[in-house]
């Protein structure tokens, strides 16, 4: 019918009206669109304000891990130079992750009281990791014995570059606890394993080694989950980050602790500036010409539980 009628309008000179349907034949080229093609046009749907202070407030999480990098090189560095005595480390450490975890416990099962089972399995699986890696340490220590020291070192950089640019840095609600991505955790625990097999003693290699785990794979969880209780903690916690760096590294070396200041400024009050200063060049637009997004069907799952 409808070529039938395409052909009469054909026979007397007129065309008909473009409509919007592939299974027609029309005479239009393929590429044609009518006036109305820019009528459903928009600009910006998603783009997001930013505020100066908020953006400020979560970049604390970037200088946070900086710090912990830096706070931690500075450990092993006096460790080398036995400025810093092992059984002080491995005390401060220890105390301080029973603190966070108290915290942590304290917080999680507020909200979740089925938690307070796990605690016997929690404290089993840690005595039974550090006995392990206690009784590995001889082995550490002698793992890169014939590596030089330079070739550690460069190998240590790369690892940590790594541990940042890879390190899970978003914040979840308060009843998800996100662990930091496995590339960063490992990134660091290689490194920190590299760096403990150049000293001297097995109590040194085994307080680095239990000091790294505790600092890169169970603190950056105390680290989001304090971001997510309390902005007043969070923002205590990156400026006490940033004065033990100083004060660790200061008589190591000055011109780091000076590069140190000026990059966590630059992070943390210059960055969100320019962030919220280019947004006004931002020109995203939506569609007809957009792909259409299908809606799948929920999950059996979610479909009985809310039957």
């Amino acid at each position: 019918m409808n070529s039938k009628r395409m052909r009469l309008n054909a026979s007397d000179g007129t065309k008909l009206p473009w409509r919007k349907l592939l299974y027609v034949k029309q005479d239009y080229p393929d590429n044609y669109v009518d006036d109305t093609f820019l009528d459903a046009l928009q600009k910006n749907v998603n783009v997001r304000s930013y505020d100066y202070w908020t953006t400020v407030y979560e970049s604390g999480v970037i200088a946070q891990h900086i710090s912990s990098i830096v706070i931690f090189i500075a450990v092993f560095i006096n460790l080398e130079q036995q400025k810093l005595a092992t059984n002080s480390l491995i005390i401060a450490g220890t105390l301080m992750t029973s603190l966070g975890y108290i915290f942590w416990d304290y917080s999680v099962v507020q909200t979740v009281p089925s938690y307070a089972s796990k605690r016997n399995k929690t404290a089993k699986g840690a005595l039974f990791f550090f006995a392990t890696l206690l009784g590995l340490s001889p082995i550490l220590r002698t793992l890169t014995l014939k590596t030089s020291d330079d070739t550690i070192y460069a190998l240590t950089a790369c690892l940590f570059i790594v541990n940042m640019l890879s390190h899970d840095y978003s914040a979840g609600p308060r009843n998800i606890i996100k662990f930091p991505g496995s590339l960063s955790t490992n990134a660091a625990i290689f490194a920190s394993v590299m760096l403990a097999s150049r000293l001297q003693t097995n109590m040194g290699v085994f307080g680095l080694t239990a000091f790294a785990v505790e600092w890169f794979a169970l603190f950056p969880i105390f680290r989001r989950h304090l971001q997510n209780t309390t902005q007043a903690g969070h923002t205590a916690l990156s400026i006490i980050m940033l004065a033990a760096s100083v004060t660790l590294f200061i008589h190591i070396s000055k011109a780091v602790v000076f590069i140190y200041i000026l990059g966590i400024t630059f992070i943390t009050f210059i960055c969100p500036a320019w962030l919220i200063r280019i947004q006004k060049y931002k020109n995203e637009i939506h569609g007809p010409w957009d792909e259409a997004q299908p809606k799948l069907q929920p999950s059996k799952e979610k479909y009985y539980k809310h039957r």
